[in-house]
């Protein structure tokens, strides 16, 4: 099996779709992340998506697309997902160089 590196597949990923820009990428890697980390902490909780979107108050299908990146999704949803888990949420934003760390 051969490996590559980030930036391989960064790269890759960028000549793949041209007009797509780094920036979106890296993005979507986010919600990638986001989603990841959304289905392990509700799977630690012997949730379902149907159950865990009772909880929340949205349909089983929104928690899927939640969980798999889907770019349709509402910012406001994933962190009433978050609170329902009862998950501890940390931000980081950088402005001109200067981290702040926020916490939710």
């Amino acid at each position: 099996m051969k490996t590559k590196s980030l930036d391989d597949v960064f790269d890759f990923n960028l000549k793949k779709e041209e007009t797509k820009k780094p920036e979106i990428f890296e993005q979507e890697l986010r919600s990638d992340q986001i989603g990841a980390a959304i289905k392990k902490a509700r799977k630690l909780q012997n949730l379902t998506q149907e159950q865990l979107g009772a909880i929340v108050g949205v349909k089983k299908a929104q928690i899927s697309k939640i969980e798999n990146a889907d770019k349709d999704i509402r910012f406001a949803t994933i962190l009433k997902v978050f609170d329902a888990l009862e998950a501890k949420i940390k931000f980081t934003v950088e402005i001109h160089g200067q981290k702040m760390k926020i916490e939710e």
